[in-house]
């Protein structure tokens, strides 16, 4: 029997890919190195390999499926709209179980079971922000590699979760705060209740909630991917929309309905999408244009992920300022969650690819809608380039215009 879990991929979702190979052009890995192998329709086939017995689960498919960076343009490319997301993660697991040495014991600890303890997560982002104000962040093995891309970490992290703000009468809303976005990018979430506020919602922070579970499942625990959604599917309970600011999560909250939660699958949207949509029905102002200019870039899980691209523009123009497109229809910036720990050649091939796209705009002020986008644009581009959510953008501009 070639697969021995439950979370195998499904075979419909497999025998789905007609093998046009539409998918090839956009994928980066396969633009990279013009291998069939590291293509969609050649890890698919990888995949089929195995499950009619002609190859078993071993180095060669780790290799095959670990170096996808699960970006999912091809999905967007795909017209047989083959699940290709929810297939890699199936045989990530497979991988994992069969062979679990493939993932690094304290690895598996830190995604598995670290990242769900936000007092372990504090604590932890306090010592690197002491590292980081003396100079050794950038010094430690692996986690040096990154460090270029942190935001200035806060020597006392603040939480806004347990938290409300907003008219008590206005529709709920939950905004979602996940693991290390909380500590790293209070102000990113401190903006979206601040807009969200403004437009005349109700927002509540439930405080049992953690982290959303993808970088778990893009690594193949899914066990752990399982108990994540399980937590915070109580955690997240009621009717209210769950606002998700950080691309990455909000991708993975909709597709909950595969762990059984069609629930938080269903309520959950991303920041932008709700703030254009107040923006276009008059609860949010549009500030007067600055003459100003943005970079936009579309994170991967948000624009093939979640399938959005105009909120995020629609913001930044409320917010007084001219949209330059960044790098359209161009390929991930090579973050990928912890792809970077295994793949650091590829992910920094396609970082400076993705600098080099933003830099040529001759634009500085950047606006990226994933945590994980941003860092790497700001290791790759350096200290000239001021990189923030959209929401963030638009709430400095409201400030800044006496709006609020």
């Amino acid at each position: 029997m070639p697969w021995i879990t439950e979370h195998a991929p499904a075979t419909a979702d497999v025998d789905s890919c007609v093998t046009c190979g539409l998918c090839l052009p956009v994928c980066p890995t396969y633009r990279l190195t013009g291998d069939e192998a590291a293509s969609p329709r050649g890890r698919l086939m990888a995949v089929t390999a195995v499950e009619i017995g002609i190859v078993g689960v071993d180095d060669r498919f780790d290799e095959v499926t670990s170096y996808c960076l699960q970006c999912r343009a091809c999905e967007t490319a795909c017209p047989s709209m083959v699940p290709y997301g929810n297939i890699i993660e199936g045989a990530r697991a497979e991988v994992v179980a069969q062979k679990p040495e493939s993932v690094p014991r304290l690895r598996a600890f830190a995604v598995g079971r670290v990242l769900r303890w936000p007092s372990v997560l504090r604590i932890a982002t306090v010592m690197m922000a002491l590292l980081q104000r003396i100079g050794v962040l950038r010094r430690i093995p692996v986690v040096g590699r990154q460090a270029a891309g942190f935001r200035r970490l806060p020597l006392v992290p603040t939480t806004i979760r347990g938290s409300s703000t907003g008219p008590r009468d206005g529709p709920e809303v939950n905004l979602f705060t996940g693991c290390v976005a909380d500590p790293w990018f209070a102000d990113l979430h401190r903006a979206a209740a601040g807009v969200l506020s403004a437009a005349g919602h109700r927002v509540t922070t439930p405080a049992g909630q953690s982290c959303c579970g993808a970088l778990a499942a893009h690594s193949g625990l899914a066990g752990e991917a399982d108990a994540m959604a399980a937590h915070n599917a109580e955690a997240l309970g009621g009717s209210a929309p769950i606002v998700v600011a950080v691309a990455g999560c909000g991708a993975h909250l909709k597709g909950y309905g595969r762990y059984g939660h069609d629930d938080i699958a269903a309520r959950a949207a991303d920041v932008t999408e709700l703030v254009a949509a107040a923006i276009d029905e008059g609860r949010l102002p549009v500030v007067p244009r600055s003459g100003g200019r943005v970079a936009v870039m579309d994170p991967c899980h948000l624009e093939h992920g979640q399938r959005i691209t105009e909120p995020p523009r629609r913001v930044i123009e409320a917010a007084g300022l001219e949209v330059v497109d960044a790098d359209p229809g161009g390929l991930c910036c090579g973050a990928a969650g912890i792809y970077q720990l295994d793949h650091p050649i590829t992910s920094a091939t396609l970082g400076a690819r993705k600098a080099e796209a933003v830099r040529s705009t001759g634009v500085t002020t950047v606006a990226a809608a994933n945590i994980g986008c941003e860092m790497q644009l700001r290791r790759f581009l350096g200290r000239g380039h001021d990189i923030r959510h959209p929401v963030e953008i638009y709430w400095d501009a409201l400030q800044e215009s006496g709006a609020v």
